[in-house]
């Protein structure tokens, strides 16, 4: 019989996942798993009955992320998100489709440029507070 002392410092991990609010719910969390999704202490995890413990370090692919995250607490419900994000740390979060999805106009690289604020053309709103301004001044011409 297992010692019941460490039925308390471990917990399944598709149910911890979805304590700490990372995915809606526990058959999605097991799907997420099943897919290979997920690593456990650098160990790709396959199974939702994967046991986690404080201290190890989950890295799970998100739907256009992914995070490695650090558990720093079991739970014992599935609580409001401010409970929820005592559960665990961010230790870093990657998300590489973000300037994959900006698409680069091959024609016009000048469009590619993001300019210096102050630099180049007024924007509209600067154009019309220039305007107000030599309205008010009387240097309108």
């Amino acid at each position: 019989m297992a010692n019941p002392q460490e039925a308390l410092d471990k917990i399944r991990i598709d149910k911890w996942l979805w304590y700490a609010r990372l995915i809606k719910s526990r058959t999605l969390a097991q799907k997420l798993l099943q897919a290979g999704k997920t690593r456990l202490n650098k160990e790709k995890v396959s199974s939702a009955s994967q046991k986690v413990k404080v201290d190890d370090v989950l890295t799970v692919t998100l739907k256009e992320r992914i995070l490695v995250i650090k558990i720093l607490q079991l739970g014992t419900r599935r609580g409001p998100y401010e409970e929820a994000k005592l559960l665990y740390e961010i230790v870093s979060e990657i998300n590489p489709q973000a300037e994959a999805r900006k698409p680069i106009d091959v024609k016009n690289p000048v469009q590619n440029m993001v300019r210096e604020k102050g630099a180049g053309r007024p924007t509209k709103r600067e154009r019309r507070d220039l305007d107000a301004f030599r309205t008010e001044s009387g240097l309108d011409f």
